[in-house]
């Protein structure tokens, strides 16, 4: 099976891929170029099926083609990428937990995803073009160019009509191969962990895994499923066909309804789905196309189609078999349940550099996740040190590739945010702040002096981003509330070191009015207490500093919000302002 190999060594794997493709792709057509700009375009594909919310695992499905594309792009290879819509698949399952939809969908089951209704309040058409907006505006976003294609608009046009025949009149040659793996399930071992749906169909990105491959019937193997012309559903059975009259004859066992159709006039159905993935192969002449990890196994989809795609005289794609995508404190995902994380969940709260960076620094066969908790705040710190490095030339070369493809593509570098201040800085303001720009301006305004930001634009988006973070994934028992009066029992049990510490900060506050001067004074404090100069390192220190530290912190949080922690201590003194820090400190 042609998958690509997969280096361990810490090398840009995309480059080795475009490597692989634009090879592969001179193979499949020696002699049909004088330049890279006049060969035939290279393909690769990706596929996704609009059959509930499109969840940051199916991302990997779209994201591991596109960066390879965009890499032989930027060589000056044309490349098209295709997204195959599987919009003609059937309705297999009502997913829990979509807004405007309830148990009245299940009277669809079966149906193609193009002709369920959208859910309710939906401006689209239909249930697949729900879904599908949704992903392509994201997409958008994240700077993927690519060319969609609706199932739905082939096969009901006839665009596949001769491939249909074709591998009716191969039916036999199909089943063999087929039958192969049908017998060929090891019984799984008893202590072998339990397997997960969810994830199985998070890896099958491109398709319907689990769909009947047209297995053998009283009247024969038919690689072909018609929809009922009663009642639009695919619970039909083939009783009988003629190769020379291409006359079908199917009967639905949902209603009993029963027809005898020409196939080659006849455009309401489709071939099942370990024949039709393989089909597109050949007939996009695609070269490149990753896989989920369930296709690993005997029998998957992409390993039968490595031995039908040549009964349609194409061959089978080069690619990586993907592995799973996990959430930070969340569940795992699962398109077919509620609350399932997207692309649009992630770019709320990230920038699409970020986005893009998670999928590109690691090779399509190990596992990440994305933060959607406190995590996002040590990503960012990670990612704004690679920027830095990648500034002043200090990055590794792998890093620097990953870095060279989140910021930008072939057609040219994505929007970014003027003034990238710190994620967990801007976060700490819009949950202190509370919607109030006028004030988060003035906080950030306050950060550095010597080069204060003047409108909030500057650090939009990035600021937008971390406001709905705040907003919508960090508890209410965790927000930023400052308090309204002193605590006065609080200040009057202090004993006197703690006073004195109090007095320490208070004094050097106004010289220290700034982000990185608030931070040295802070942590100044407890030194120059013990006798040590303010900017003495730790290694000049004995441990119980770092001690004298922590009561220092804790004690600095009851008094300005009432718990042992909070935002950065500098940043929180910034954001309450001066005035009220000396009322509420005692001052």
């Amino acid at each position: 099976m042609p998958i690509v190999a997969q280096s361990t060594e810490t090398t840009d794997w995309v480059s080795r891929f475009a490597d692989e493709v634009i090879a592969e792709s001179e193979r499949r057509a020696p002699g049909a170029k004088t330049s890279a700009a006049t060969a035939p375009d290279v393909v690769v594909a990706s596929g996704l099926s609009p059959s509930g919310p499109i969840h940051l695992g199916n991302l990997r499905e779209v994201m591991t083609p596109h960066l390879v594309a965009d890499e032989v792009r930027r060589r000056g290879h044309r490349v098209r990428h295709l997204i195959s819509w599987d919009d003609y698949d059937r309705y297999r399952k009502v997913p829990a937990g979509v807004p405007g939809v309830d148990e009245s969908w299940a009277e669809h089951i079966g149906k193609p995803l193009t002709s369920v209704p959208a859910p309710k309040g939906s401006p689209h058409p239909n249930w697949a073009e729900h879904f599908k907006a949704a992903m392509t505006a994201s997409l958008a976003e994240m700077g993927v160019e690519f060319d969609g294609i609706s199932q739905t608009a082939q096969y009901t046009s006839g665009v596949y009509r001769e491939q249909i025949l074709h591998a009716m009149r191969h039916r036999r040659d199909i089943d063999a191969i087929l039958d192969q793996y049908r017998t060929k399930k090891a019984p799984a071992k008893k202590s072998q962990k339990p397997v997960d749906e969810a994830e199985l169909e998070a890896a099958e990105g491109s398709g319907a895994a689990a769909e009947d491959d047209g297995s053998s019937g009283s009247a024969g193997y038919f690689p072909y499923k018609p929809y009922c012309g009663n009642c639009e559903k695919d619970l039909t059975t083939v009783t009988a066909y003629d190769d020379d009259s291409t006359e079908l004859t199917y009967a639905c066992t949902a209603c009993g309804f029963s027809e005898t159709v020409r196939l080659s006039e006849f455009n309401r159905g489709k071939l099942v789905w370990k024949v039709d993935w393989p089909m597109r192969w050949a007939f996009e002449g695609v070269v490149f196309e990753p896989s989920g990890v369930d296709h690993s196994s005997p029998g998957s989809s992409f390993q039968v189609g490595g031995q039908i795609v040549g009964i349609f005289g194409g061959k089978q794609p080069i690619g990586p078999m993907y592995a799973f995508v996990g959430i930070s404190g969340m569940a795992k995902m699962s398109s077919s349940k509620g609350g399932v994380p997207t692309p649009a969940d992630a770019l709320r709260i990230m920038e699409p550099q970020l986005l893009r960076w998670l999928y590109a620094r690691r090779r399509p066969n190990q596992s990440f996740k994305i933060a959607f908790d406190q995590e996002i705040q040590r990503l960012y710190d990670e990612w704004d040190r690679l920027d830095g490095k990648v500034a002043d030339g200090s990055a590794l070369p792998a890093d620097a590739a990953a870095h060279s493809r989140a910021v930008r593509t072939a057609a040219g570098e994505l929007p970014r945010t003027p003034r990238p201040l710190p994620y967990r800085t801007l976060a700490s303001v819009a949950d202190i702040t509370a919607g109030h720009e006028d004030q988060a301006l003035r906080i950030l305004g306050e950060l550095d002096p010597a080069d204060p930001i003047a409108s909030l634009d500057e650090a939009r988006p990035r600021y937008d981003k971390a406001e709905a973070w705040i907003n919508t994934h960090v508890p209410a028992d965790q927000r930023t509330i400052v308090r309204q009066e002193p605590d006065a029992e609080l200040l009057k049990s202090l004993d006197e070191p703690s006073r004195q510490s109090l007095r320490l900060l208070l004094d050097g506050l106004a010289d220290h009015w700034s982000l990185d001067g608030l931070t040295h004074h802070v942590y100044g404090v407890p030194k120059v207490q013990a006798g040590f100069p303010a900017d003495a390192t730790p290694k000049e220190l004995p441990p119980e500093i770092k001690t004298a530290q922590r009561t220092f912190f804790a004690l600095l949080y009851h008094l300005l919000v009432g718990r042992d922690t909070g935002p950065r201590l500098p940043t929180l003194l910034l954001a309450v302002g001066q005035d009220r820090v000396r009322a509420l400190l005692g001052e």
